[in-house]
């Protein structure tokens, strides 16, 4: 298993043990809008959201420095990676959810660190 599967592993672990503490999940019709984030040096920033089948993450963001992206959700004990964006100073896309799951977002620094700015929206399935 590669260091960042391992990585994602243990960040999900956490995540769900420390459910109580964390910021709540957006959910369908929530937007977050983050102008400034600052990420230091191999640290991590994370959005997550709860999603029913066919509703979808519309994101976009921009990094001062390249990081890893990810959108990633948990099946089981293994953590699933359906999108991944090594080296990136930007992104947009639309996923949409194949199963109801919590699905987190996810931004890696690596060693200059970087400063975030990012938007993600839930839309509701389509009719």
């Amino acid at each position: 298993m590669s260091v960042r599967l391992r990585a994602a592993a243990l960040c999900a672990a956490q995540t769900l043990a420390l459910a109580g503490c964390a910021p709540r999940a957006l959910v369908a019709g929530m937007e977050r809008d983050a102008p400034r984030v600052v990420v230091a040096p191999w640290q991590s920033h994370e959005v997550c959201a709860q999603l029913a089948p066919n509703e979808r993450l519309d994101y976009r963001f921009t990094s001062s420095a390249p990081v890893a992206f990810s959108i990633a959700y948990g099946e089981g004990s293994v953590v699933l990676m359906p999108v991944v964006h090594d080296h990136s100073t930007s992104g947009s896309g639309i996923y949409a959810a194949p199963l109801a799951r919590r699905y987190c977002l996810e931004w890696e620094a690596g060693p200059p660190g970087a400063i975030l700015s990012y938007r993600v929206i839930v839309r509701p399935r389509p009719h």
